[in-house]
């Protein structure tokens, strides 16, 4: 996530395992985008070899060093190229039902939709096209950029800014390959010509009618935010981050009154304010930062409204403070998120904030009236698990729109009347045949871990059906549950699905990610054991028919599981793991080791805590025995995850399974290996690849656990 920082919640979550996501909070608006719309005659004017590039500032990402291991890497690609003929015809099966599933889901893919003034922006097909607001009329769309026509070859648009004029256009694209970015800055003349190129871009925010503010991303960390202004063609430098915990991104208040600067580590941040009407002027902090204290602001009739872990009891609380007296002790609270609630999004109006909530299982609503004070509540569809928000347009907007789904119901998009209280399902439901579970598995020191369950409705002997048991448990961040169609198509099949929310993650707010994280991380693996030893007992398939699947920084509580408790699962699954922690944090040149210290430790200056890691890093407790098998998919210029730390787990893995398997031989004959299998992917995408090489990873891996399982994917 999916790419600065989520306003309000997305606190650089995951950064070892997962890619930082993209702001859609703007000056305007940001909705799904379900037209198929094939404009005929407004073209890009191609200028840009007139266009300029702002100078690449040093950092960048430089390509990771491989040490001794390019022989290791040479012999498993040479491994995995001999043995995926062995799954070349169950793949091409999987593939192509896989693609008839997507085909038929595809309508509910994002796109961004940007409704400014009387005009609406919306990207399709890797272009940004414009229309007025009363124009519906195909051919009165204009064409304002074209991917197509740039030399920036497998970038996808992740933002769409607009300056209030509508006289620049920013875009900001990301590599699906690799960790590199980039703003293209487009003047909207009669012709769209691309003004200028600025590297490195990680978010950005117009301040003014010509004036950009946006941060530069080196070595993987946002430090510094630069101001240009398009009149003089000039950049300078506003604001520096000197703290290697911390990532800056950029924010505009709803009203377009201030520009927030926004440094956060893991577990504290501070904020500082421009005035879009004096951007010149330097930025106001609205407070020191302090120790464990979470805080984002926004603005409202001269007040700041703050949201914010201060204070007790442990969780977000909604407060208000005066624009000119912001300081911590002019705070006063006028909301609390009840104790182990997981706050999801809010969204504020002119006169309400909307707070998206999750509790007991459930998504709801509290709508809270800023005049008068007053909060109302709505419980939002039981079979929700999911929800993505659609920013409104402008503050003063009645309704707010988002998209619910599960993993296995496509999105259905709601609208909720602020003033009414009510809430109304804007799309046709699609049918889909499955039954839910909630269940609660008791973790060792007695506290209960939720797990939830899709299968096939009409479904029997489940004691003998598949299951696929997904884990994250990381940085306060829950196990991804949004719709995905293969999980359609696996549940037709007869598979199991199961979500177990351990500690660690944020499902029950800020205190379940705390109880899971630095010298509180066994928590999840006995969490995660728990739940499997639940699934069984209570009848949810067997170990004999069980797999595990998870990626980045989930790969540490699926590999402790690995090595402590292989005898509950069949095989496993693991896309881009971080195995090698203690090797990781002890190595402070890679680029995120001190801003990950929040979340692991510092084993640096700590030995108890060095200890404590290796008592459960998936790497460091490898040992003689027997293992299920394995298939592991990385990157092979992951710049989170770095290859090396990878191919040293699979190096130390194999030889720990010949050593059981001969030690364990009888009359000369060795026991059975599993199959451990490495596929590296070039490039550099970390859990973020273009939509065919993600098809062709989702097919490979199935077609793996299907062979394992001994299933038929003839259908």
């Amino acid at each position: 996530m999916h790419l600065g920082t989520k306003y309000f919640l997305q606190i650089l979550q995951d950064t070892v395992g997962c890619c930082v996501k993209c702001s859609k909070f703007s000056t305007s608006l940001t909705i799904r985008l379900h037209s198929q719309t094939k404009p005929q005659i407004f073209f890009l004017a191609k200028n840009f070899k007139n266009a300029y590039f702002l100078p690449r500032l040093q950092g960048g990402i430089p390509p990771w060093r491989l040490f001794s291991f390019q022989d290791v890497l040479k012999s498993e690609q040479e491994r995995w190229s001999a043995y995926q003929s062995n799954y070349t015809k169950r793949t091409k099966r999987l593939k192509q039902r896989l693609e008839a599933y997507y085909k038929k889901y595809s309508y509910n893919s994002n796109s961004l939709v940007i409704r400014f003034g009387e005009y609406v922006y919306f990207e399709e097909n890797y272009s940004i096209y414009r229309s007025r607001m009363e124009e519906a009329d195909e051919e009165k769309i204009e064409v304002l950029l074209r991917m197509e026509d740039l030399p920036f070859h497998d970038f996808l648009i992740q933002r769409i800014r607009i300056s209030p004029d509508h006289r620049y256009l920013g875009a900001g694209i990301r590599s699906v390959n690799s960790e590199e970015s980039a703003s293209i800055i487009v003047k909207l003349n009669t012709l769209p010509v691309i003004e200028c190129i600025i590297p490195n871009v990680s978010s950005f925010e117009w301040a003014t009618h010509d004036i950009l503010f946006y941060t530069v991303q080196k070595n993987l960390q946002c430090h510094e935010v630069y101001l240009y202004d398009f009149t003089k063609k000039h950049s300078e430098l506003v604001y520096t981050e000197q703290d290697a915990r911390y990532f800056v991104d950029l924010y505009c208040t709803k009203d377009k009154r201030f520009l927030t600067i926004n440094s956060n580590s893991k577990t504290t941040s501070e904020v500082w304010l421009v005035d879009c009407h004096h951007p010149f002027k330097p930025s106001v902090l609205v407070q020191q930062r302090t120790k464990g204290v979470i805080y984002h602001a926004e603005h409202r009739n001269n007040d700041l409204y703050i949201l914010t872990t201060y204070g007790n009891p442990l969780g977000y609380k909604l407060m208000k403070t005066p624009i000119d007296s912001c300081s911590l002790e002019n705070w006063l609270s006028i909301y609390t998120v009840k104790e182990k609630a997981k706050l999801i999004e809010l969204e504020m109006f002119k006169d309400h904030c909307v707070m998206f909530l999750k509790y007991c299982n459930r998504l709801y609503i509290d709508n809270i009236s800023l005049v008068p004070n007053s909060i109302h509540s709505v419980k939002l569809p039981a079979w929700a698990c999911s929800l993505e928000l659609e920013p409104h347009p402008e503050n003063t907007s009645s309704t707010c729109y988002f998209w619910l789904s599960s993993p296995v119901q496509p999105p259905r998009r709601f609208a909720y009347s602020l003033a009414e209280n009510k809430l109304t399902e804007q799309e046709v439901p699609i049918a889909v045949d499955f039954h839910a579970v909630h269940l609660e598995a008791k973790s060792k020191d007695k506290v209960w871990v939720p797990i939830t369950i899709f299968h096939k409705a009409n479904s029997v002997e489940l004691h003998r059906k598949p299951l696929l048991i997904h884990v994250y448990g990381a940085y306060g961040t829950d196990v991804n549950m949004s719709f995905k169609p293969e999980n359609l198509m696996l549940i037709e099949d007869g598979w199991i699905l199961a979500y177990c929310h351990v500690r660690g993650g944020g499902e029950l707010g800020l205190g379940w990610h705390k109880d899971g994280c630095t010298t509180k991380k066994h928590n999840g693996i006995y969490d995660l054991k728990a739940c499997l030893n639940l699934l069984h007992k209570l009848g949810f398939s067997q170990p004999m028919y069980t797999v595990l699947a998870s990626l980045s920084a989930g790969g540490v509580l699926a590999g402790a599981l690995y090595n402590n408790h292989p005898h509950l699962i069949r095989a496993m699954v693991l896309q881009s793991p971080f195995l090698d922690v203690l090797n990781t944090m002890l190595d402070p040149h890679l680029p995120l080791t001190i801003e990950e210290q929040e979340e692991w430790g510092n084993p640096l200056v700590d030995e108890i805590c060095k200890e404590y890691i290796k008592s459960y890093c998936p790497y460091q407790n490898i040992k003689p025995q027997h293992y299920p098998s394995l298939f592991i998919t990385v990157s092979e210029n992951d710049q989170r995850v770095p290859l090396a730390g990878v191919l040293r787990y699979i190096c130390k893995l194999r030889r720990a399974v010949k050593d059981h398997a001969q030690a364990k031989s009888t009359n000369g004959k060795g026991l059975e290996e599993p199959n451990i299998i490495l596929d590296v992917q070039p490039g550099g995408s970390h859990c973020a690849s273009s939509w065919e090489d993600s098809l062709n990873q989702v097919a490979v891996q199935l077609a793996f656990l299907c062979n394992e399982l001994g299933l038929d994917v003839q259908k």
